[in-house]
């Protein structure tokens, strides 16, 4: 087909800058080029033999369709989590729902609660995750990018905002710790949303994903607050090495993952009851999850002194896969990400994650801690 029809939300949604470096990242693959690949978060850490285990154990003789509400002893296994981790009592029946990782997860949300015309707004971080953006275009809604900064701790303060904004907005997503810039909340700044939420009666879908690999502190989450209007969400790729199993959960307000539950039986998006076995797995252990924090904070250590001996300055970065490194004088986010790429490094210029992202590349923990120390030497090439 020749000019085949295109939803126009495919054209309204931002380019992505990261194609043009995929372009030449092939060609130097192509030409035999070593690359230390610090772009995508996919970290090279084995996935936990107990694991694959698990999943191997649970293939089954007959092969049948899997339940969107997934089974009950994942659902049992999430709730032990959240009590372990959080000190939060969740009843796996009804405030738990498994998810085919938290990407589908984040995609599908708006569509299950865009049904009041008064409300058609979704406030979204800047720079952010560029799913909460497509997830409210797909769904009809309107984004709203709120920018964050360094000298704010990258928080998305909801008073910064006008009343008659919140008043028409369906979600807020908050995403602490935050990708990209690793910055994490504290409570009484979760506090604030949360009363914000209850006040103009929006729902704060709080991503979650990295709570589990940090720095200096255990992240809170925003179930610790409250659960009322809240739906936190929670994946198995990195906290135990599951990126390619796709596994994640959403957990908060019942009256929420009713809802959601229903809108989640039409797409087809449950993960097979082996996968889900797997998940379960490890969702119930925390070692594992532990001994991977510890990995890439070796990482992270070493490559955040390498900044400091350079001058180069990570804003943010106190937990995440990530470092939000500040670009020298003379660049930008993409003239620099394409110049390291010129030495075969390979990190997400900041203006993938939106237009706040200017003047920062995002450097991912994925590499092992030998490729990271072969990158630095790579590097300094670059500082020199």
């Amino acid at each position: 087909m020749k000019s085949p029809p295109v939803n126009p939300v495919l054209d309204a949604l931002p380019a992505n800058l990261m194609v043009e470096l995929e372009a030449r990242k092939a060609a130097l693959a192509r030409a035999g080029r070593k690359l230390y690949d610090f772009g995508l978060g996919d970290p090279r850490e084995p996935t936990p033999p107990f694991l694959r285990e698990a999943l191997r154990a649970a293939v089954p003789e007959v092969s049948q369709y899997p339940s969107p509400a997934g089974p009950p002893s994942l659902r049992r296994a999430v709730a032990g989590y959240l009590a372990r981790r959080f000190g939060v009592a969740v009843d796996p029946d009804r405030q738990v729902l498994p998810a085919t990782g938290a990407k589908e997860t984040i995609f599908h949300l708006p569509m299950a609660f865009a049904g009041d015309p008064r409300r058609r707004k979704v406030v979204l971080p800047d720079p952010g995750y560029p799913t909460y953006e497509a997830g409210a275009r797909f769904a009809g809604l309107e984004p709203v990018r709120v920018p964050l900064t360094a000298a704010r701790r990258f928080l998305l303060e909801p008073g910064d905002l006008p009343p008659g904004l919140l008043d028409e907005t369906l979600i807020l997503w908050l995403s602490y710790p935050h990708n990209p810039t690793g910055a994490v909340a504290p409570g009484d700044y979760l506090e604030r949303v949360g009363r914000a939420a209850v006040r103009h009666g929006f729902v704060v879908a709080s991503d979650e994903c990295y709570a589990d690999v940090w720095f200096d502190a255990p992240p809170l989450s925003m179930l610790q607050v409250q659960v009322e209007n809240v739906l936190a969400i929670h994946s198995c790729s990195k906290r135990s090495g599951l990126t390619g199993y796709r596994s994640g959960f959403v957990a908060g307000d019942p009256d929420l993952v009713a809802v959601l539950r229903r809108m989640r039986a039409h797409p087809g998006v449950a993960s097979p009851d082996f996968v889900s076995a797997a998940a379960a797995a490890a969702w119930s252990d925390d070692a594992h999850a532990e001994a991977r924090r510890l990995a890439f904070r070796e990482k992270r250590d070493r490559l955040a002194a390498f900044f400091r001996e350079h001058g180069l300055v990570a804003e943010g970065s106190e937990a995440t896969l990530y470092l939000w490194l500040r670009v020298p004088g003379g660049h930008t986010s993409a003239s620099y990400a394409l110049r390291l790429l010129e030495e075969g490094i390979v990190v997400s210029p900041g203006t993938a994650f939106g237009a706040a992202g200017e003047g920062h590349v995002r450097v991912s923990l994925v590499p092992t801690l030998g490729d990271v120390e072969e990158a630095i030497e790579r590097w300094r090439t670059v500082t020199a």
